[in-house]
């Protein structure tokens, strides 16, 4: 099924006259009785964690419009303000809708092309991300670096007319299903941590290119192990100047910084409530867990995380409108997110009981999503930058403290 679209959406078309309030209400009445028609008619019933069904309604949305919200209408996009696009992101979320697989294609490497890859390259690669039509992943981490960028190995050996890359990536979400891969690679090795790395465009379907996914408690396979083995990278691929990656790294991870944690946020609210219901309904033994003042007090706990965290995501959208560099507090809000989430969903399992131990097939839907989201988060915490990681630019940046 993959990359096939059971029921085609009706085009949207954008009125200019709509305030912020119209456009939400507008693209409400059309989102969520088109994702509820999509989701009907796929084979089987509606699968929204199944990577074919995810893949599916993003294609079902890029075909719809929906892509580009904010790029340039000279590439296709839409020229959406940041505000507009947050609509989006927030009501998408809250219909139900799973996120796509070509994220990292949308998210971070179509505004690090439009920033600063060359014309070429911007007619090259958009159209491709713009129709869903080229999967992107991203080639960062790596087993003797993890999170730490500054300890990259990988290597891109300059060659006539391009590089020889030499690497082994790892955790990298969608391998198995994307055309290209952005990767970060050390060019001068004689250089200081933070220099000599490039940026380069790497087709997936080179020789020397082997993926190798990674099996997750879930029994997915959504993360993957990446060997390059003198894989040909021609010249053309560089993105913006040699040596110059950590700096195009570095403003790749500030794009989606307005949006990124709000269709994470509503589904944190949308679980909270599940586990309120939870509390509230008795157990297998007539226990009812909201009479326990330490279930009460963790749901409180976590009913102020939900509230907090909505207000860091308000202040870094208002920050990016505005156009302020991007600070260390996207670590603080980062940590917040993952670890809360960890938590939201021990206590579900908790009350859950027994009955998140069935086999899926065995669980009401509610139960099963609890339970996958409960196993899934366990990478929250390692994924766009480890806890420790971030600790530590908050430690540096905010706090001011000595490094080591």
């Amino acid at each position: 099924m993959r990359g096939e679209t059971p029921l085609r959406l009706a085009p949207w078309s954008l009125d200019a006259d709509l305030d912020d309030d119209g456009f939400r209400a507008a693209l409400r009445g059309w989102l969520a009785p088109a994702y509820a028609r999509f989701a009907a008619a796929w084979p089987g019933g509606p699968r929204p964690r199944d990577l074919d069904f995810r893949r599916a309604w993003e294609d079902a949305l890029c075909a719809s419009g929906w892509s580009g919200l904010g790029w340039p209408e000279a590439y296709g996009g839409r020229a959406l303000p940041l505000s507009r696009q947050a609509i989006f992101h927030e009501e998408h979320a809250r219909c139900g809708a799973p996120l796509g697989v070509n994220l990292i294609g949308h998210g971070i490497l179509a505004p690090t092309l439009l920033h600063f890859g060359s014309e070429a390259q911007k007619r090259r690669f958009l159209p491709g991300i713009l129709s869903n039509r080229e999967i992107w992943c991203q080639g960062y981490s790596e087993p003797g670096a993890g999170s730490d960028l500054a300890a990259v190995r990988t290597r891109a050996e300059p060659v006539p007319n391009g590089y020889l890359l030499n690497g082994h990536k790892i955790w990298t979400s969608f391998a198995d299903r994307a055309r290209w891969c952005f990767v970060l690679a050390r060019t001068d090795p004689q250089a200081p941590r933070h220099r000599g790395l490039s940026f380069l465009l790497v087709d997936m379907h080179s020789a020397g290119v082997r993926v190798e996914p990674i099996r997750q408690i879930t029994g997915e396979a959504e993360f993957c192990e990446v060997f390059f083995e003198d894989v040909r990278v021609t010249g053309d691929c560089l993105l913006g100047e040699e040596n110059q990656g950590w700096k195009i790294a570095m403003a790749a991870a500030s794009f989606e910084r307005g949006t990124y944690f709000i269709p994470r946020l509503v589904r944190f609210a949308q679980e909270l409530r599940q586990v309120r219901d939870l509390a509230r309904r008795p157990d297998a033994h007539g226990r009812v867990p909201a009479s326990s003042e330490a279930v009460r007090h963790q749901w409180a706990r976590l009913a102020a995380d939900s509230h907090v965290l909505a207000l860091k995501s308000r202040r870094a959208l208002g920050a990016a409108m505005r156009g302020d560099p991007p600070g260390p507090e996207g670590s603080s809000t980062k940590i917040h997110w993952s670890e809360a989430h960890q938590r939201l969903l021990e206590l579900s399992m908790q009350m859950l009981g027994e009955a998140a131990c069935l086999g899926e097939s065995e669980m009401d839907e509610q139960t099963a999503n609890l339970a996958h989201a409960y196993l899934w988060s366990r990478a929250e915490t390692i994924l766009a930058g480890t806890s420790e990681i971030q600790r530590s630019i908050i430690a540096e940046q905010l706090l001011g403290l000595p490094k080591g």
